[in-house]
């Protein structure tokens, strides 16, 4: 369909609403995958199986340095990056099956779509490798560091792949030979992920703008001012967005009206959100410095309950049925109850995780700090 050049903010407006009613193709996940770092492509941050209420530790795998990214799992195989440079996959039992040197450290998680690996490193360099064999398939290089997970948008035949790098562009490949399509620049480095939803790319940038861009064309959607730095990435769900900033407030953006409809901040610490947010039901969850665990409901913004875990926390909740699960950077694992923020289970791993578990097939995985990937369930 042929579309009019925006020139103004309304026609950018009409542009949006025409992206959201069009036939574009969603991914649905499930419930023995996890293939993007927050487990889908709104990054809600919510597993689709269910785990024992006491995991058991079932099996660690050591890799050579510190894992700063989240574990994803697909198809019977669990992918994760090493601080060491090297990509890991293993199998269920914990069996190595490949590992494929970057170059240089990896912070970021991979995605996993299809048979195709996608893992981004500190020289900037986005790889796609065969998940079967390892395979290096193409590379594309950025200008700088990649720390946040590529996310994807297909329409038709055709697969974008999305990521942000510290050379302050959003940058699109075509998924399956590595071609640049379009880059969107922004004022500042882009540290997270973005999520896709309704043929939109959708971040927060450290330059503390909300971006709207359309993945087929890279065009500037809309661009809203939301906070100051946002380091973590947002959750989207029927056009609102939730978000956390460097300043230590929470909120939520109704994307039709570009309005932040509420802000939640603590009215003492005042400390860095860097946890993704997590979304179920009325609730949205997330996690600040402040070592804190918050459940709100999401449509007011008032705070329904708060878990201590002991340490400060940057790595994002996780939503398994009626419970979620939540790590900090002492180490500690813990199930409490979604409805009402009371532990069930905790787990002292003992070396700091700053990365969400990947949730599939009835198991956790975890990567430390130690350079272990630590697996539990039944």
């Amino acid at each position: 369909m042929e579309k009019t050049k925006c020139k103004n903010r309304c026609n950018k407006f009409f542009l949006f609403l025409l992206v959201l009613v069009a036939g574009m193709e969603a991914f649905a996940q499930t419930a023995d995958s996890w293939p993007v770092f927050r487990g889908n492509q709104n990054l809600t941050g919510v597993a689709n199986t269910s785990i024992s209420e006491s995991p058991n530790l079932l099996w660690t795998y050591q890799t050579g340095d510190n894992i700063k990214g989240a574990p994803v799992v697909a198809k019977g195989k669990v992918v994760v990056g090493s601080t060491d440079g090297w990509m890991y996959c293993l199998d269920f039992n914990g069996k190595l099956l490949w590992k494929y040197d970057t170059g240089n450290s990896i912070e970021a998680p991979a995605l996993l779509l299809e048979k195709t690996v996608y893992i981004g490193n500190l020289d900037g360099v986005m790889t796609a490798l065969d998940l079967n064999s390892g395979e290096k398939i193409w590379d594309y290089e950025c200008d700088n560091q990649i720390i946040g997970s590529a996310n994807f948008w297909k329409v038709g035949e055709k697969t974008y792949l999305v990521f942000g790098s510290y050379d302050y562009y959003l940058h699109c490949v075509d998924a399956q030979t590595g071609k640049g399509l379009w880059k969107y620049e922004s004022d500042n480095f882009i540290n997270g992920a973005a999520a896709c939803a309704n043929g939109v790319a959708m971040f927060g940038g450290c330059d503390g703008f909300l971006h709207l861009v359309d993945i087929q064309t890279g065009k500037m959607v809309k661009k809203i001012d939301v906070a100051t730095y946002v380091a973590g990435s947002i959750a989207v769900e029927n056009n609102k967005a939730y978000l956390g900033d460097y300043d230590g407030r929470f909120f939520q953006v109704d994307l039709k009206t570009d309005k932040t409809t509420w802000v939640w901040e603590h009215e003492k610490t005042k400390l860095q959100f860097i946890a993704s947010p997590a979304l179920s039901g009325e609730k949205v969850l997330t996690a600040n410095h402040n070592k804190f665990l918050y459940c709100f409901d999401k449509n007011t913004g008032k705070k329904l309950w708060e878990y201590n875990t002991g340490r400060q926390v940057e790595a994002s909740p996780v939503i398994i049925e009626n419970k979620v699960l939540a790590a900090n950077m002492r180490g500690d694992l813990a199930l409490v109850n979604l409805s009402d923020g009371k532990p069930v289970w905790t787990y002292e791993i003992g070396s700091q995780i700053i990365s969400n578990p990947a949730v599939a097939n009835g198991r956790l995985f975890v990567g430390a700090y130690d350079g272990n990937v630590y697996c539990f369930g039944e």
